[in-house]
């Protein structure tokens, strides 16, 4: 459920388009105008205004936002500005310049959308940066990183509903057998996680804890500092309880000693249109606080309006 709010009539985009272009003009930026408008259109809407916008004053809406505003404020607004795709596509370029602990990044992608949203990310990779995430993945990553993500990132898996029960039996053993003598990069495990589709997936880990009485993810903290194994436990979070995993981690960037804006911005500008609503809603049962309460302590000024507008409470 998406926590966007757009305004009934929308207006016309030519009207968007002006009003954007009196935002830049002057001395000052008008940052209050400029989310007034971008905070409140959805993603569609957003793609026919950059492409209006260039198409009447000859600038890309995206490079004179870059150039307008700054910090985190800018991020959001250029990641949130950005096509789903493009959007996707941008993050995992981000992600495999950077170390380690960017494969979370990796991953969350791999694992959150849907098959076709996962293959439009690799066209607009492939466009974007002319070569493939594929080969950027195999290049930014080592040993079992390289052996988990690459199939995530290439994978498409079926999107229907049947679920073979009897498969999901033999491959709860097969993951327990697996477990149980510590192969966490086993080819066989990865290739059920990578391969099969989230209902299969999530019928394995159902009867998984059924026949050996633990979640998957318990045994699979032998050890909490293993950053390999943490992948692992957030692959399965992301492929089957997808919510959850995004409402820990707002919660873990909201708590942070000093914000973690990166990851903050990540789960509102990518999940506002999908479940953004329920995983608020899991916010505050965990937490029993609103999310928009959280996000107006924790952040300020252009930055936090900027959230808030996505998450549908300018008014806090």
């Amino acid at each position: 459920m998406s926590t966007l709010r757009i305004p009934q009539p929308v207006p016309p985009v030519a009207d968007d388009c002006e009003q954007l272009r009196k935002a830049f003009a002057g001395w000052g930026t008008n940052e209050d105008l400029i989310i007034s408008i971008l905070g409140h259109r959805n993603a569609a809407q957003r793609k026919l205004i950059r492409e209006t916008y260039f198409e009447t004053y000859g600038e890309d809406l995206l490079k004179a936002l870059d150039k307008e505003l700054s910090n985190d404020f800018e991020r959001l607004v250029h990641l949130w500005t950005l096509d789903p795709a493009e959007r996707d596509a941008f993050l995992a370029n981000e992600a495999t310049k950077r170390w380690t602990s960017s494969n979370q990044v990796l991953m969350e992608i791999a694992c959150t959308r849907s098959s076709d949203q996962l293959l439009f990310a690799r066209k607009a990779y492939h466009a974007r940066y002319k070569k493939s995430l594929e080969e950027d993945v195999a290049h930014h990553t080592t040993g079992e990183f390289r052996k988990l993500l690459l199939p995530l990132v290439s994978s498409y898996r079926y999107e229907g509903d049947e679920v073979n029960l009897t498969l999901a039996k033999t491959e709860a053993k097969l993951l327990h057998e697996k477990i149980s003598k510590k192969a966490y990069s086993d080819d066989e495990l990865i290739r059920i996680l990578a391969t099969r589709s989230k209902p299969q997936i999530n019928a394995t880990l159902n009867h998984y804890k059924d026949e050996f009485g633990k979640d998957i993810n318990k045994d699979l903290k032998a050890d909490p500092k293993d950053e390999f194994l943490a992948l692992l436990r957030s692959t399965v979070k992301c492929l089957v309880r997808t919510e959850r995993y995004f409402e820990k981690a707002a919660r873990l960037a909201i708590n942070k000693r000093g914000t973690d804006e990166g990851a903050l911005t990540r789960v509102v500008a990518t999940r506002a249109e999908i479940d953004l609503k329920i995983i608020a809603d899991e916010y505050q049962r965990r937490s029993s606080v609103p999310l928009d309460k959280a996000v107006a302590k924790d952040t300020t000024g252009d930055y936090e309006k900027m959230l808030l507008a996505i998450l549908g409470h300018d008014d806090v």
